[in-house]
């Protein structure tokens, strides 16, 4: 699917030296000065991407990902999914993707030989990619809506993880569809949300989704997963957020780890 310093100069002064034999040194120092401020560009950017927590396959699913959907959740599973497969392990091998750009994340969890993956998307699809095509043929990727009860059994993915769907579902429908993943899913239900005020509506996303995204807080949905009897897995909060502090990756998203229903 198509989708989402200073250099720093070196400056010669020497005494007792004529203007003839002082220009042929100045070309190696402005070649060394051009080397330090590349080298400089080089470092901050690594340090850049080290500190998002990507790899370079996440990079890669990043850097794919359709760019009309802008700063998304999606884009922040993309960089977190390295995050994930540590602190989930074997949990990671049967998934289900549920939201947006759900084929970008699919193909990406894909490319690990060991993971089984799936996804289904609540939009419509808007000139998908080749390889997208290929996987909703395939029936891996389906486009469905998500405020009903979805066409899986009891248990049938190890891990469901979801970004980009339950900010744009109303409490009426957020309580039937989170009981529907977590039931689908054995070893746990992860939820990428957007933080409040910071809401993305425009009319392209008023066009695809309906209506704005509502960005709730975290005491709000700790009330709302009391209400509906979802648990948090504290053993993989604790989990998750060691890695990420060993990774040095701080998600730009809400992120919520849910028991499933047993």
């Amino acid at each position: 699917m198509s989708r989402r310093p200073s250099n720093p100069a070196r400056r010669s002064t020497a005494t007792g030296i004529s203007g003839a034999s002082f220009r042929p040194k100045s070309r190696p120092s402005s070649l060394l000065s051009v080397v330090l401020g590349a080298l400089g560009v080089i470092l901050v950017v690594g340090y850049l991407f080290r500190g998002s927590g990507l790899s370079g396959t996440s990079r890669e699913a990043v850097a794919g990902i359709d760019a009309s959907i802008g700063n998304t959740c999606t884009l922040e599973l993309l960089r977190a999914i390295p995050i994930l497969k540590k602190a989930y392990g074997a949990s990671m091998q049967k998934v289900l993707h549920v939201g947006l750009d759900t084929c970008s994340v699919v193909s990406n969890l894909l490319k690990d030989d060991d993971t089984e993956a799936w996804g289904v998307e609540p939009y419509d699809l808007e000139d998908p990619s080749g390889s997208c095509k290929s996987l909703v043929h395939r029936g891996i990727v389906r486009v469905a809506g998500i405020k009903f009860s979805l066409p899986y059994r009891e248990n049938s993915f190890s891990l469901v993880i979801v970004s980009d769907a339950v900010d744009y579902l109303s409490p009426k429908y957020l309580n039937k569809t989170l009981s529907d993943l977590a039931r689908v899913s054995s070893d746990g239900l992860v939820i990428f949300t957007g933080f409040p005020g910071h809401s993305r509506a425009n009319v392209a996303e008023l066009s695809k989704f309906g209506r704005p995204a509502k960005m709730r807080s975290s005491s709000w949905w700790g009330r709302f997963f009391v209400q509906t009897s979802l648990m948090e897995n504290e053993a993989a909060v604790k989990k998750f957020e060691q890695v990420a502090t060993e990774s040095t990756y701080i998600p730009r998203c809400q992120v919520f780890h849910l028991k499933s229903f047993r």
